[in-house]
């Protein structure tokens, strides 16, 4: 990390909430469902894909854990009433795993399920290591039932080179990127090159078996890499999308687009917006600085 990333990591808590609010509203859509769906309605007629995300995460309680897959069923609704071209992603933690994988399992079959009647796709987000075993059950258990579901790989873990042995036997839809969660260095690498390469074999793997990947990724380094495997293998442009943070690098999202490719926006929203920008910004150094130097108006640095 960088001085001035560390500088402005630190100082996050000490920013007035206003602030942070003026700042997160390019990088949330809002609170409310209508919000999403205004901004999925934007991103759809730039030429960009969407996932829908619920902000949340570490629901402790059936209650609330209901209550976020009600939101998310209502979601589905409004993209299937809307026509729009998006999908939904969620975390296990936000509805249900913190309370049990019985119970959890129940609400993914319910959030999938609902998708499938909708003609959507659901992919469950990758969260940090201690849940990786579980949401992985979650994929193998319910992916045998649904065909519209996909998962998270994370290119910084040091176990995923393994991980995505089972997953290509079961040609599953994933994502991959980077890794936010501050991890030890007995399970993650540290080294940000070290990162890329790994990004890159995991990918090169991943397509060269058939998966569907979503790259996930706003560093021009690893967009090189996958652009490069790409055309090694000689991929149509409906094998694979790119997939970015809404509001990040705006300018590398119109690249993508004009040159053809398929991108997806991920599109957060929610109540919970304000502790989700602190901790997001907290787990992940490097946007948190771009974006201040986004507002400063300074150049930023590839992320």
């Amino acid at each position: 990390m960088n001085l001035f990333n560390q500088l402005v990591v630190k100082g996050m808590p000490m920013v007035p909430k206003i602030i942070v609010g003026k700042v997160a509203s390019r990088y949330i859509a809002g609170e409310k469902v209508e919000d999403a769906v205004a901004k999925v309605k934007e991103l759809n007629n730039e030429g960009a894909l969407a996932t829908v995300d619920l902000v949340g995460e570490h629901s402790d309680s059936t209650e609330e854990s209901l209550a976020a897959v009600n939101i998310y069923l209502e979601v589905l609704d409004q993209i299937h009433s809307h026509n729009l071209k998006s999908n939904i992603s969620f975390k296990p933690t936000h509805v249900g795993l913190s309370v049990g994988y019985d119970f959890c399992r129940e609400q993914v079959h319910k959030i999938v399920s609902h998708a499938k009647k909708h003609d959507n796709f659901a992919r469950i987000d990758m969260e940090n290591s201690p849940y990786t075993d579980d949401t992985l059950k979650l994929y193998y258990d319910l992916s045998q039932q649904f065909d519209n579901m996909g998962i998270v790989i994370q290119a910084y873990l040091m176990r995923t080179v393994n991980d995505i042995e089972g997953l290509i036997k079961v040609r599953a839809n994933l994502r991959i990127c980077k890794g936010i969660y501050n991890e030890s260095r007995q399970v993650a690498f540290k080294n940000r090159q070290i990162i890329i390469n790994n990004y890159a074999m995991l990918l090169q793997e991943l397509l060269a078996s058939g998966c569907y990947v979503g790259i996930a990724t706003h560093c021009e380094e690893t967009i090189w890499h996958a652009l490069k495997i790409i055309h090694q293998l000689g991929l149509n442009r409906d094998q694979y999308e790119f997939q970015m943070l809404l509001g990040v690098d705006h300018e590398l999202m119109r690249i993508l687009l004009n040159d053809g490719h398929r991108l997806r926006v991920y599109v957060p929203f929610g109540e919970e917006w304000y502790p989700y920008s602190l901790r997001r910004l907290s787990e992940n150094p490097q946007l948190a600085g771009n974006i201040a130097r986004d507002v400063l108006g300074l150049s930023k640095s590839a992320g």
